[in-house]
């Protein structure tokens, strides 16, 4: 496939090397339109290099071949990683006045935009805005992510991790214009184990309201259960994502229910599991909500120095969808613990996969500063019988796609018992 990656003018600039060589290692032919300010953060020689196609930013180069048409009509697909909130302006607004500009307006292919700035420049209105419009005309955007910026800054506007960027721009190629090597290619980097197969994903953290400004909950970000989402899409799942209170971007790509207490939560996933091949039950869901909700703000005023809150135990979500799986359904259970003892960790999660009849369970550690709201995760995987199946640690992306191996392994291990 020929694949066109913009690159704008961010320090986020670095991470698009690694997207444009894992695009070419999977067989595809790319080829780089920096523009004049994203070659301030990373040389032409490198983009050559690594795309092993010349590189140019003028429209007035290869002016015979009218390189600035046949850029985009040529392209199978179009991404954009970075994209600066300067360059989001300018694709809403239709503006070409550089080679990046005219390849996208010359092409009828799908855009992929990985936007990267500044948490103030990603929420101001403009920018809401030019996204907004660039989603009604079809534009597929990955992130930003929520995390460390330049200098000590730290928020929504990080650029996703290369081989999110990667997944996406593969999810969208053309499959009928595909050669078959291209194929076979794309294949080998993103199987297509879970095509064909439904499945259900939870995401976030659940809050139960106290009043109707005060809620208890955790500090669960959303990031593993989308990173989930996202990689059983791009193996070929028809994925629902089940989204509590994310603190990212919602996906795209994939069918997204938002939900915010446990009780929504659990309503919404007896409607869905009876369709699914495959349920992870990523989301922290509060064990416990309060006994009454306050209609009215509560006044500190009022209550003196102390405040009592009567909590009632939540239904066990996980145990009940165990309780109703359908003959081939495969689940998947989390379990968060701050036990830093491994063979103690380990015991905790046997005796809860156990309880909740789950084939596989998900340990992962979580403490002030780690799991929770971090773009990495550590995690250990056992089966039903509390064996370990895998360990993974690095991106959440990466984590994912290891969880996603491990589920398409128990459901073959599964069927060929049957």
């Amino acid at each position: 496939m020929n694949i066109v990656v913009g690159v704008t003018g961010g320090i986020a600039a670095y991470k698009a090397v690694a997207v444009v060589r894992a695009l070419v290692l999977a067989g595809h032919d790319v080829h780089v339109v920096p523009t004049d300010a994203a070659l301030r953060f990373v040389g032409l020689p490198t983009w050559e290099a690594i795309s092993r196609n010349p590189v140019t930013t003028s429209v007035f180069d290869d002016v015979s071949e009218v390189r600035h048409v046949a850029l985009g009509q040529r392209a199978d697909a179009i991404v954009i990683a970075p994209a600066t909130a300067a360059a989001l302006a300018k694709l809403a607004a239709g503006i070409s006045d550089d080679l990046l500009g005219t390849t996208v307006l010359a092409s009828r292919a799908p855009l992929v935009i990985a936007p990267a700035m500044h948490t103030e420049m990603w929420q101001n209105p403009a920018t809401v805005a030019n996204v907004a419009l660039l989603r009604e005309r079809g534009v597929v955007f990955v992130g930003p992510a929520d995390g460390q910026l330049t200098g000590a800054d730290s928020g929504p506007g990080r650029l996703s991790e290369p081989d999110e960027i990667v997944a996406a721009v593969l999810s969208v190629l053309p499959g009928e214009s595909a050669s078959p090597a291209a194929v076979d290619a794309s294949a080998s980097a993103i199987p297509q184990d879970l095509a064909g197969r439904r499945v259900l994903v939870t995401a976030g953290g659940t809050r139960e309201p106290i009043d109707p400004v005060r809620f208890v909950g955790n500090r669960s970000s959303g990031r593993q259960g989308v990173a989930l989402a996202l990689a059983a899409a791009a193996r070929g799942a028809d994925v629902t994502l089940l989204a509590a209170n994310l603190d990212i971007a919602a996906p795209t790509g994939v069918r997204v229910v938002a939900v915010s207490t446990a009780a929504e939560l659990r309503e919404a996933a007896l409607a869905a599991t009876g369709e699914a091949d495959v349920v992870i039950m990523a989301a922290a869901v509060a064990d416990y909500r309060p006994v009454e909700i306050a209609t009215a703000k509560i006044k500190k005023d009022d209550q003196g120095d102390e405040l009592a809150l009567r909590l009632v135990r939540n239904p066990d979500i996980l145990r009940e969808l165990t309780s109703v799986r359908r003959p081939g359904q495969t689940i998947v259970g989390f379990a968060a613990e701050t036990e830093p003892d491994r063979d103690a960790q380990l015991a905790l999660g046997r005796a809860k996969a156990a309880r909740k009849g789950v084939d596989l369970l998900v340990l992962n550690r979580v403490g002030w500063h780690e799991g929770f709201q971090a773009e990495t995760n550590e995690i250990i995987v056992i089966d039903a019988a509390g064996e370990i199946r895998a360990e993974a640690t690095g991106s959440k992306a990466s984590v994912a796609d290891r969880i996603l191996d491990l589920v398409t392994e128990t459901a073959a291990d599964a069927a060929r018992t049957t």
